[in-house]
């Protein structure tokens, strides 16, 4: 006879707790009770927000950095390397890649950017120019007048916007430098920061635990243990991929002969960070150009894009990707739109980790869950009857 056939439940739990029914509705009231009392105490808080948001940054460049070189650094310390002496190689590295960077790909953004900057006004007559002959052919004649409205309202409304931007950037000058100062900050910190969990990152979850009672420690551990697997093979392969997708834009686009083509690649493969939408977003831009180059460089943009879109879906992201998050293409959508919209760009790229964590973290409970309740158990169906021979007559 197991543990639970000889506990015996209470009242409380044979009438209330014994029913899916109640125990969502307490669920649900129990989430609404803390968000209540959240919103009234939320200025307790206050400080512990203005501490996260100055370490927020370096922690989770930190943590971005360390699940890119902590399989490197595993790997030559089972070559025989030390630990640390692998962790000071790759930081001389990676100090190297960032000196080739400034030196080399930097001076080159610069030099493009100041150029479109420069031809951005000659670059939207040559669009409108083609927009109106596009409009003025046969096919739009009926709807001319209402395109040619909602074309005026899309200019009136891009250059309002342009405005409000250019305002509101000499306004807030002081948020600007003050952002500056804690981005400075994080990156003179960050290093500090990544070589410790590079060498003692091991230690952490065992050591978390400590302060949790015997039971509940190994499973805590476990369930760590898929959270840190699920947001590493997310971050590592989402990086991996991005840094592929911008060197295939890139190539693709110097080939091609389109303008500023090293830097759309970097902003192709920056965007792709964002899931189903960054390529889409990247194009923008590009299209733009394609439509001041004229139709066959229009048509050499949408063959690049094709043969990128090919090899990203049917090749790349099936063998570094794969499907380790199993999140369905709709509930990633939702989370983007719902941490895009409460946390910005931060929320759009950092969005699917956390919810990748958040998910193991309650399927965990919930398992824990249907192990307690009685809810859950598969119903014991009744043998059948055997049916009784009929007695032979004598």
């Amino acid at each position: 006879m197991n543990r639970r056939e000889q506990t015996p439940r209470s009242w409380f739990w044979r009438w209330f707790l014994n029913s899916k029914v109640v125990t969502g509705l307490l669920v649900l009231l129990l989430i609404l009770c803390n968000t209540f009392v959240f919103t009234k105490v939320a200025y307790l808080l206050t400080p512990f927000l203005e501490f996260l948001a100055i370490v927020g940054l370096p922690i989770i460049m930190s943590g971005i950095l360390y699940y890119l070189m902590n399989p490197v650094v595993d790997f030559l310390e089972k070559k025989g390397v030390k630990r640390v002496y692998s962790i000071l190689g790759l930081f001389v590295f990676v100090i190297g890649l960032i000196v080739w960077g400034v030196v080399v790909i930097i001076p080159k953004i610069e030099e493009q950017t100041i150029s479109f900057m420069d031809n951005f006004p000659s670059y939207v007559k040559v669009v409108e120019t083609s927009v109106d002959d596009f409009l003025s052919s046969p096919i739009f004649s009926q709807v001319q007048d209402q395109l040619e409205a909602s074309w005026d309202k899309v200019l009136s409304s891009a250059t309002n916007v342009i405005q409000t931007i250019s305002k509101s950037t000499f306004q807030n000058l002081g948020s600007f430098f003050g952002a500056l100062a804690s981005v400075f900050v994080a990156i003179i910190t960050m290093p500090f920061i990544l070589f410790y969990l590079l060498r003692d990152g091991k230690q952490l979850a065992p050591y978390s635990v400590r302060v949790l009672p015997t039971k509940w420690r190994q499973p805590t551990l476990r369930v760590l243990n898929d959270m840190n697997q699920q947001v590493s093979s997310y971050i590592r392969g989402q990086l991996t991929v991005a840094f592929l997708v911008g060197v295939m834009f890139t190539i693709g686009f110097s080939i091609i002969g389109l303008d500023y083509a090293v830097t759309l690649g970097i902003v192709a493969g920056f965007l792709n960070l964002i899931p189903y939408l960054g390529s889409f977003l990247a194009m923008i831009p590009v299209v733009f150009l394609g439509i001041v180059g004229g139709p066959a460089l229009l048509v050499k943009i949408g063959i690049v894009f094709i043969i990128e879109q090919t090899l990203e879906g049917r090749f790349i992201s099936p063998l570094i990707l794969g499907s380790q998050l199993s999140i369905h293409p709709i509930t990633i959508l939702f989370v983007l739109l719902t941490s895009g919209k409460l946390f910005g760009l931060p929320g759009v790229i950092l969005g699917i980790p956390f919810y990748a964590a958040a998910k193991v973290l309650i399927e965990a409970i919930f398992d824990w869950y249907t192990d307690i309740s009685d809810l859950y158990e598969t119903p014991i169906e009744p043998e059948p009857l055997a049916l009784a021979e009929p007695e032979e007559e004598i």
